[in-house]
């Protein structure tokens, strides 16, 4: 089958984008309320804090086999839209909840949703953005997505503010509706993800021969790259555990909080779409200015007043960009083409084992001493620096 044309490869990463701005208005507008909501059914730190890194670690440690189905099977498509599927209903449920416990249990059944979809999709859309640059074609998709980011959590905050927010009257009924309205956008994304499919049933021919569950192949610049990548994963906070803390210090009212998330989304979108032009042109520079930027949220996030906290989350906003747009678009050319989403699900996997830890290293020592969690956070991310700088000294892959 021949290769779509770059036009054909715009649109491709449009509509998915398209299909990511209706899905992170969903399950971004019910992370942006799972910490307080955790908080006032009666979580602690610790749980907050292990919740939030095992919801990674399933989230990302699946995908080394999700990435391995894809591959072997071909089934990008079938994998894509099952993980939307399960992703999907698990925030607006949350609606029906009463307990910590099972609310963290949906937590999980999200993570373990985009577990499933994400190597697939991430793999069809590293063939459609070579045409077109990596960075912008993945800056792009991620900017898409954030719009949802800021959407999403805009509309629970508007529906918290109408239950009673606004007169600290609040109560978990108001989290409910503002939970149940998420179906709205889940079921949009799901109408949505089946166009996409009917017009690019094939968006290349991603039905390459069978890969073997080895890592054979894999340079040693992509595992220097994912050392430093998994430092930033340990260090970089769930926003689960920030919502946690600002509701523990009432730093302001409840139904504010979502729009925090909103607004770091919206550094999020603008960085992606400049940081992934930026890689383009200079791909080792760009990794290090937006990781570096990204270091320095948690003591203005944990510890500054309000004007410095707009500020952290802002800074927060820039790490995620970073996650989220150029490190997956380095991450593509230091995998063999044949085995594209076994790449990125074995990465995604390590990367899941450095997150859990990090996550509940934080949440322990936030119930110690919240400094030391801020002295955490900021030297993990800062170490990751210098390694990334020895991962581009490495030989490059595609000419070995």
């Amino acid at each position: 089958m021949r290769a779509i044309s770059a036009g054909s490869a715009m649109m491709f990463v449009v509509l998915l984008g398209t299909v990511s701005l209706f899905s992170d208005a969903t399950y971004e507008g019910g992370r942006s309320l799972i910490g307080q909501f955790l908080q006032i059914l009666g979580s602690s730190a610790l749980a907050v804090g292990v919740a939030a890194g095992a919801g990674e670690f399933l989230g990302y440690g699946l995908r080394f086999v999700t990435g391995y189905a894809a591959d072997r099977t071909g089934a990008y498509w079938r994998l894509t839209i099952l993980g939307y599927g399960i992703q999907l209903v698990a925030m607006p449920l949350l609606a029906f909840v009463g307990q910590w416990q099972i609310a963290i249990a949906l937590l999980f059944m999200e993570r373990i949703g985009k577990a499933i979809r994400n190597p697939a999709r991430d793999a069809m859309l590293s063939y459609a953005t070579k045409q077109m640059g990596r960075g912008f074609g993945f800056g792009l998709h991620e900017a898409m997505d954030q719009i949802g980011g800021i959407l999403g959590p805009s509309v629970v905050t508007l529906v918290l503010f109408l239950k009673g927010g606004q007169t600290d009257t609040l109560g978990i009924d108001g989290y409910h509706t503002a939970f149940l309205v998420l179906f709205v956008p889940a079921l949009i994304a799901i109408g949505l993800l089946f166009g996409a499919r009917f017009l690019f049933p094939r968006p290349r021919d991603l039905e390459s021969k069978t890969p073997k569950a080895s890592v054979k192949g894999f340079q040693r610049r992509y595992w220097i790259y994912v050392i430093g990548t998994g430092f930033i994963a340990a260090g970089f906070a769930d926003f689960a555990l920030i919502a946690f803390h600002f509701e523990r210090t009432g730093a302001l009212p409840s139904y504010l909080i979502p729009m925090l998330f909103a607004a770091a989304m919206v550094v999020d979108a603008a960085a992606a779409l400049i940081a992934g032009r930026l890689f383009d042109r200079r791909s080792f520079a760009t990794i290090i200015v937006a990781f570096g930027l990204g270091s320095l949220f948690a003591p203005l996030v944990f510890l500054g007043s309000l004007p410095l906290v707009l500020v952290g989350m802002g800074l927060w906003g820039i790490g995620m960009a970073a996650q989220e747009s150029i490190m997956r678009a380095a991450l593509a050319d230091m995998i063999p083409v044949e085995r594209r989403a076994y790449g990125y699900g074995l990465f995604s996997t390590l990367f899941g084992v450095f997150w859990l830890a990090g996550s509940a290293l934080m949440g322990a020592l936030y119930d110690v001493n919240v400094g030391y969690l801020v002295a955490f956070s900021v030297v993990c991310q800062l170490i990751a620096l210098p390694i990334f700088w020895l991962a581009w000294r490495s030989p490059d892959p595609a000419a070995a």
